[in-house]
């Protein structure tokens, strides 16, 4: 049969934004799991564990996410940090509570800081959160509420960017690039989950997390050993943790209400770059991972499978100009009145995909249109930054965090 452009171009798009479509439906419709009345589990079955390597400059931000860890009155918060650092950031600790427990790994990196404290926790549930982040006071019941579920093993949340004030013209660009990576991902975890349960990656930002499931033989085997070509793996801890869930048959909750929204910080500059090409990176080294080895695992969820099969083969500096030249192909007969039209709801369509992950952001901000143009033009750049990425695979450091110290 020959394959006309009509037939191509129509064939491109479904592939496409068939997934947009659908999960814009599911995003919207989306419903946090509300706390019990009677709930089995309280903050006195809470654990936060913060693994840090927090420069001096950095305390800020580090103080802001023990008192707000505090303010949610988990059973105990344990720090993990480096020898060289112990002494500095047990003397920040113990000025804000000197029930903070913070003890010194063996070496600088995320990974195995995660790995030597896991074993001190005693309480049911574990969340890993980093550094800079910021938990709402009431957020402990919310984060909680779906291990009602046995099967659940981890319970994410939503995001946002704390921001900062103060920032000149291009600082403000670059956070709000950031913002704008934080809402689509929200977008797409909720979209996914409520779709089919899955995910494509439970965030090392803040994850709760049955500890029976982190003092696993099988979780800690693999999670220091991880390796790729041969290398072992420092990032990737996230993806690491989530292919291990799916593989289990744990179950992956996301809670979306304002009760559980997690701030954050992010780079700016050439540190927020970095951290685009780690992300990048993680992704394309994950999804691999999981199409390779655990394709049976995702057939149990098609819908996750095939937006993990579309995030790795599909960016938009490719499929945007082609589906517009096979448009223009397939229309090059047309009366051209006709045909300015249908190019015309192609603009509009092409903006509309760019804009509604982000519409809860420009609710919240809505000056922020203004700066749409931005987000078009870096969505493109960073098709470049993922394809740069897919060939510097080999490289397996953070990249944008300094992780300093003797590492065996």
């Amino acid at each position: 049969m020959l394959i006309t452009y009509p037939i191509s171009f129509t064939a491109l798009s479904l592939y496409r934004y068939v997934r947009l479509i659908v999960n814009c439906g599911s995003s919207w419709t989306f419903r946090s799991i509300p706390p019990p009345e009677n709930p089995s589990y309280t903050s006195d079955d809470v654990t936060v564990l913060i693994p840090t390597i927090c420069c001096e400059d950095q305390h800020d931000d580090f103080r802001l996410c023990l008192r707000s860890c505090l303010a949610t009155k988990p059973h105990e918060i344990l720090v993990s940090t480096i020898e060289s650092d112990l002494l500095r950031i047990t003397e920040l600790a113990h000025s804000i509570d000197p029930r903070i427990q913070v003890m010194a790994a063996s070496f600088a990196n995320k990974r195995q800081q995660i790995y030597e404290a896991i074993p001190r926790i005693t309480t049911s549930i574990t969340i890993l959160a980093d550094d800079d982040i910021e938990l709402p006071s009431k957020s402990l019941p919310h984060i909680l509420a779906p291990f009602e579920d046995s099967k659940i093993g981890a319970v994410g949340t939503c995001q946002r960017v704390r921001r900062r004030p103060g920032l000149g013209i291009l600082d403000t660009m670059w956070q709000y690039l950031g913002e704008c990576y934080i809402e689509r991902r929200n977008f797409e975890i909720s979209a996914t989950s409520h779709i089919d349960g899955r995910i494509s990656c439970l965030s090392g930002r803040v994850a709760a997390i049955r500890t029976e499931i982190l003092q696993s033989k099988e979780l800690k085997a693999g999670y220091v050993t991880e390796t790729w070509l041969g290398k072992r793996l420092n990032a990737d801890d996230d993806n690491f943790v989530t292919r291990f869930l799916v593989a289990k048959g744990w179950g992956i909750r996301i809670q979306m209400s304002k009760e559980a929204e997690v701030l954050t910080t992010l780079e700016f500059g050439w540190g927020f770059l970095k951290q685009c090409l780690r992300w990048a990176r993680s992704n394309w080294r994950s999804n691999i991972k999981s199409i390779i080895f655990e394709w049976r695992v995702w057939m149990q969820t098609p819908w996750s499978l095939y937006a993990l099969l579309l995030a790795t083969l599909s960016h938009s500096l490719i499929t945007d100009p082609l589906i517009g030249f096979l448009l223009h192909c397939s229309t090059i007969t047309w009366d051209p009145s006709h045909r300015l039209l249908i190019f015309c709801i192609f603009a509009l369509w092409l903006l509309f995909t760019k804009v509604v992950k982000l519409l809860p952001h420009f609710a919240l901000y809505p000056r922020d249109i203004c700066l749409l143009p931005v987000t078009i033009l870096f969505g493109y750049c960073h098709g470049l930054i993922k394809l740069y990425a897919l060939f510097t695979l080999h490289v397996i450091t953070w990249g944008s965090r300094n992780e300093h110290g003797k590492e065996d």
